[in-house]
This record gives C-alpha cells, sequence and structure tokens, in this order.
C-alpha cells in the first residue's frame, strides 16, 4: 500500500468532512476524561466516588445501547450522531459550569454524567458503522487508519493538556472546551450526505429488529468469543488503571506525570496508525488478540513499580496493542457484517464488552483498600493477559482472514452497494 492509497480516502468528501468533525471532538474528549477525574478527586479525594462517577456514564448507556444499534441501522446514521453531538454539548457544558462556579457536588456529577450516558448509547453504534458508508471496501483499512491517526495524535496532545489546564486553571475548562467541540462537530456533518438503502415495505418491531440481532450475533463465533473476552478485559482495565491508576499517580509520580503516561499510550496508537497505513493486516483478530494481550503491561509496572519512565515505555507498547487489536477488530466486523445488521452488531459487541466495566469502576476502588492497591494491579495485570490467550483457544478467532475484494461489489458514491456476509475494544 503506497502513501498515495493511505491518504486516498480523504478524497472523497462525506469522508473528510466526517474526518474534521471527529477530530475537533476527539480534542475535546481526550482533555474532559482527565479533567473529569481529578474534578472528582477534587471534591471527594476518594477512589470510590471516582469509580461512581465513571459508572453513571457507563450504566445508562449499557442500558440502552441495543435501543440505539436499533435506531442506528433505521435511521440515517450522520443525523443520529449530529443530534447526539447536541445533546453531549448540553451536558458537559453544564458539568463545565459547575466545576468552574466550584458548585459542583458529588450528586450532580454523577447526574450529569448519567445523563451523557444515555446520549452516548445512541450514538456508539451510529459512528462505529458509519465509516463503511463513507468510503469504498477497499478502503476500510487506510480510512480506519487515518481515524487512529486523527483520535492517537490528539490523545498525545489532550492528556497532557488537559493535565496542564487542571494544575494551572482548573478542570473546569477542559470541560468548557469538551462542550463546544461537541457543537462544533455536530456543524460539521452537515455536509456529510449519504444515499439512502431501499428500506423493507414492512417496518419491523424494535423488539423483532433487537431479536434478529441477537440471532446473527449468537450464531457468529468469532463475534460472540471476542466480545465474552472483552466483557472481562474491560472490567479489568478500567478498574485497575482508571480508577486505580490515578490514585496510585497522585501519591508517586503526580497529576502531570499521570498525563504523560497517559500520552505515552498515545503515541504508541500514534505510532502503530502509521504503521498500519502502509502494511495491510492479514489475520485480524489472531494478531488483534496477541496485540491486546500487551495491554497488561502498564498494570503490572504500576503494581511493581510505579516509575515514571517504566509507565512511559510500558504505556507506549499497550497503546502500540491495542491500535492493532483495534483496528482488526473494525476490519473484521466492517467487511464481514452486512450494512444492514452493522449497527446493531456493534451495539451487541458494545452491550458486552461495556456491560462488566460499571463492575470494575465500583470494585476496584474498595477491592484495592481491602488488599492493597499494589497487589490488586499485579493480579488484574496476570489475569488480563491469560484472558487475552484463552480468546484465541477460538479457531474462528484465530483464523478469521481478511475478505477479499471484489470491485463488482464496491461501495458508489458513498452509498452501500453490497455488503455480505464494534466495540470489542
Amino acid at each position: 500500500m503506497t502513501w498515495a492509497d493511505a491518504v486516498q480516502p480523504l478524497r472523497q468528501s462525506n469522508f473528510a468532512w466526517y474526518f474534521a468533525s471527529r477530530f475537533v471532538n476527539t480534542l475535546g474528549n481526550m482533555m474532559a476524561s482527565i479533567a473529569l477525574t481529578f474534578a472528582v478527586l477534587d471534591i471527594t479525594d476518594s477512589a470510590a466516588a471516582l469509580g461512581q462517577v465513571l459508572a453513571a456514564h457507563f450504566i445508562p448507556m449499557i442500558v440502552l445501547l441495543l435501543w440505539g444499534g436499533v435506531i442506528s441501522d433505521r435511521f440515517p446514521r450522520e443525523i443520529v450522531i449530529q443530534i447526539s453531538n447536541v445533546a453531549s454539548a448540553l451536558t458537559q457544558g453544564a458539568i463545565a459550569v459547575l466545576v468552574l462556579l466550584g458548585t459542583a457536588e458529588l450528586w450532580m456529577l454523577i447526574a450529569l454524567s448519567a445523563v451523557h450516558g444515555a446520549v452516548s448509547a445512541i450514538s456508539f453504534p451510529a459512528m462505529a458503522s458509519l465509516l463503511p458508508q463513507l468510503v469504498e471496501r477497499h478502503q476500510l483499512q487506510p480510512a480506519n487508519a487515518l481515524m487512529s491517526l486523527t483520535r492517537n495524535g490528539l490523545t498525545v496532545l489532550g492528556p497532557t493538556l488537559g493535565a496542564l489546564l487542571v494544575v494551572t486553571v482548573g478542570a473546569g475548562w477542559a470541560l468548557a472546551i469538551d462542550a463546544a467541540t461537541w457543537l462544533v462537530a455536530a456543524l460539521l456533518l452537515i455536509p456529510v450526505k449519504i444515499p439512502r438503502a431501499e428500506k423493507d415495505a414492512e417496518q419491523k418491531s424494535t423488539i423483532a429488529e433487537l431479536r434478529e440481532g441477537w440471532t446473527y450475533f449468537r450464531s457468529t463465533t468469532w463475534l460472540w468469543a471476542v466480545v465474552l473476552g472483552f466483557g472481562f478485559l474491560n472490567m479489568i482495565h478500567n478498574g485497575a488503571l482508571f480508577v486505580l491508576g490515578p490514585v496510585i499517580a497522585e501519591d508517586t509520580i503526580g497529576r502531570q506525570g499521570w498525563g504523560y503516561v497517559l500520552s505515552a499510550e498515545a503515541v504508541g496508537l500514534l505510532a502503530m496508525a502509521v504503521v498500519l497505513l502502509r502494511v495491510p493486516v492479514k489475520r485480524p483478530l489472531f494478531w488483534g488478540m496477541i496485540a491486546i494481550s500487551f495491554a497488561s503491561v502498564p498494570m503490572l509496572v504500576l503494581g511493581v513499580n510505579p516509575n515514571l519512565v517504566a509507565l512511559v515505555c510500558a504505556a507506549f507498547v499497550a497503546g502500540a496493542g491495542i491500535e492493532v487489536f483495534s483496528m482488526g477488530w473494525n476490519l473484521a466486523m466492517q467487511e464481514n457484517i452486512e450494512d444492514r445488521m452493522l449497527s446493531r452488531a456493534y451495539s451487541y459487541d458494545a452491550l458486552g464488552s461495556f456491560v462488566a466495566i460499571p463492575i470494575g469502576q465500583l470494585a476496584w476502588g474498595p477491592l484495592g483498600a481491602a488488599f492493597g492497591n499494589s497487589r490488586v494491579l499485579v493480579v488484574s495485570g496476570i489475569a488480563y493477559a491469560v484472558i487475552c490467550l484463552l480468546v484465541l483457544t477460538s479457531r474462528s478467532v484465530r483464523d478469521l482472514p481478511r475478505r477479499p475484494v471484489d470491485r463488482t461489489e464496491e461501495r458508489t458514491g458513498g452509498g452501500t452497494v453490497e455488503h455480505p456476509v464494534e466495540s470489542a475494544g
């Protein structure tokens, strides 16, 4: 794959506008994540309270994800994303105002995070499944890599910039910027125009569409096997790194140091995204699961020796592995699942992958208090690596290949002509 092939998706108007929208939105999100974390710690100085706020976002998201998948398969996905972006701007803006005014209380952050989680449940399946409608199928890997470059390039700067704002002017400003970027992202989607596929003459009920999605999900072995594994992996990752990680960082490498660690992971993501612009992924799930196992390394380093240099190196390696899995998973989903089913498949993927995240967010703080943060982190890292290897015992995961490109089945004009037969990450 040449560099000209790698940037070819940007020559298509629909993808270029979508690329710009995600660029702006990602910049705000990367700062907001670390700002919200330390805004909660400023109020309570409690890992358990931080877990409650994070769980408040994920619980309604999990409950409504399947409904979001049906909506995104039934209505224009770019419109669904626009409406969700505006709603997210309102919720994040409200959090920012409360933090800036110094009137934020824990219950307020929990309530607003819950509303934002409900909105995310609608937008997530639409965002995950829109890309195949924007580019031709032979451009899926470079298009996914370009989106990763946007996300990962900004995460190099976002956490560090967010941490710098927290240290200098406070968490509220990073949250306010995030709210503004949601609005700008919605505006940038206005020029995206996708030809509408013909709908079935008889509109199915929501229950019927959910049942159809479930039947497809449980009959596709590679799909449910990876999602099942990530139900446990995401629980461990969020509990160990996002609940216990900032607490240990506060006592060892400091808030700014934690920002460096998060940025180092982003550098790993970014570096691997550049590699994947040129290097095709032949066995997407086999190499993806091997690579994602390296996400266990930062947990082990945090538990054994929370040294800044060691953590930065471990985070870089983990980021590279996460990017390989992300690419492999998107290609597996986008090439092997038909367009009319894709949002629902992503919603079942997200439900299974996210359902245990609140357990990690709520349980790891008390587990750390009971058994020691370091011990819990070491056990978490070992368990994470073992689960990755267990998923690879499924032959359908190990052997799933790339689907050969048939130019007679390509998308034309940004619409889907034919697409026969996430996120777990």
